[in-house]
C-alpha cells in the first residue's frame, strides 16, 4: 500500500471516528434551500454527521453552510466527500496551486481580470454541454460587495411537476443539444476581457445531447433540464419549432414561485444540486468587488 493511499486511509479513519458537531439545518421560506448553522467543514465530518448533509443536500437542494471561514485546501477536501471534481474549461481563471478551484469575480488586477467576472448571467445547469455534466457546485464567498451579487435558484422539480399533463407527454421522450459556445461570443462581445479560447478549449467542450426531462439518479424524482445559456435545439424538431417550444419552457422553468435569492452573507459557502435546479447571477455593480471560489463535483450521465 502506497503512502498516498495510507495517508486517505488515516484521513477517512479520523472523519469515521471524529465526534460529531452539534449543527442544525433549517430550511428556508422558499421553495428550495435550507442553512446549516454551527458545523466547520474544516473540522472531520463523521459518517453519521455527512449523510444528514447528503440528506439535507437532497431535500433541499441548495444548502448554505454559514459562517466557513476555511483556506482552498478545506473547500477542496469537503467538495472531494461527495464526488470527483471537475476541472473549469477558462483555466486562466484557476486559482493558483488549486485547478480544481474557479475564480468567480469581477475583480481586475494591473488592468487583467482575476476571475470569470459575468459568471451566471443566463439561467444554467453548471456543465450541462458535457456528457457527464455536474452533481454539484460549491461556491465559497471571499470578498462581498456592498450591494448586489445575488444568486437565484429556480426548481427545476417543481417546474416539471407544474406543467399540464399534454405537455409532460410531449416533451417527456425528447432531447436536447447543449453548448457552451452557444451565447460565449455574444458574452466575449459585452466583455472583451472574457478570454477568447483556444482550439483545446474548445475541443474540451464539444456539444452534448441531454434528455429534455432528466431523472435524478438519488431521488428518481422528474426534472426539467433545459436552460437559456446552454441548450441550443431539440434534436429531431423543426428549428422554429424547437426554438418555440424552449422558449415556452424557458420561461415555465423560472417562474417566481420555484425560485429562492440568496444573499450572500460574509464566508458564506452555498452548495447547490445542478441535477435539481437551475442558477442566475443577479449582478454586481461594476464598482464594488466581488469574489468567490468554486468547485464542481462530478454528476452521472443524465437519463
Amino acid at each position: 500500500m502506497t503512502e498516498a493511499i495510507l495517508s486517505r486511509d488515516a484521513v477517512l479513519s479520523a472523519w469515521r471516528d471524529a465526534p460529531s458537531q452539534a449543527f442544525e439545518v433549517r430550511p428556508f421560506d422558499a421553495p428550495v434551500g435550507a442553512e446549516v448553522i454551527g458545523l466547520d467543514i474544516a473540522k472531520p465530518i463523521n459518517d453519521a454527521d455527512f449523510a444528514r448533509l447528503h440528506r439535507a443536500h437532497l431535500d433541499h437542494h441548495v444548502v448554505v453552510f454559514r459562517d466557513q471561514r476555511v483556506s482552498p485546501d478545506d473547500h477542496v477536501a469537503f467538495s472531494r466527500r461527495f464526488g470527483p471534481l471537475q476541472i473549469h474549461v477558462l483555466h486562466q481563471f484557476q486559482l493558483n496551486g488549486h485547478p480544481e478551484v474557479l475564480i468567480v469575480s469581477n475583480i481586475k488586477e494591473n488592468g487583467e481580470p482575476i476571475g470569470l467576472g459575468d459568471a451566471g448571467v443566463y439561467w444554467h445547469s453548471d456543465l450541462s454541454y458535457k456528457e457527464i455534466p455536474s452533481l454539484g457546485s460549491l461556491l465559497h464567498a471571499q470578498e462581498l460587495p456592498s450591494e448586489g451579487g445575488d444568486t437565484l435558484f429556480a426548481d427545476q422539480h417543481l417546474a416539471w411537476e407544474t406543467l399540464p399533463p399534454e405537455l409532460q407527454q410531449r416533451i417527456l421522450p425528447l432531447k436536447a443539444e447543449h453548448s457552451y459556445l452557444a451565447k460565449y461570443e455574444a458574452l466575449r462581445a459585452k466583455n472583451p476581457w472574457r478570454p477568447k479560447l483556444s482550439q483545446a478549449q474548445i475541443d474540451q467542450v464539444a456539444p452534448a445531447v441531454q434528455p429534455v426531462v432528466r431523472t435524478h439518479p438519488e431521488t428518481g424524482r422528474k426534472a426539467l433540464f433545459v436552460s437559456e445559456h446552454f441548450t441550443t435545439g431539440i434534436v429531431g424538431l423543426p428549428k422554429e419549432e424547437g426554438d418555440a417550444l424552449l422558449a415556452e419552457l424557458f420561461a415555465h422553468s423560472v417562474k417566481p414561485e420555484f425560485v429562492y435569492r440568496h444573499q450572500w452573507k460574509p464566508h458564506d459557502l452555498v452548495f447547490w444540486d445542478n441535477r435539481s435546479l437551475m442558477h442566475l447571477a443577479a449582478g454586481t455593480p461594476d464598482h464594488l468587488r466581488r469574489k468567490l471560489f468554486r468547485t464542481t463535483i462530478e454528476g452521472d450521465r443524465p437519463f
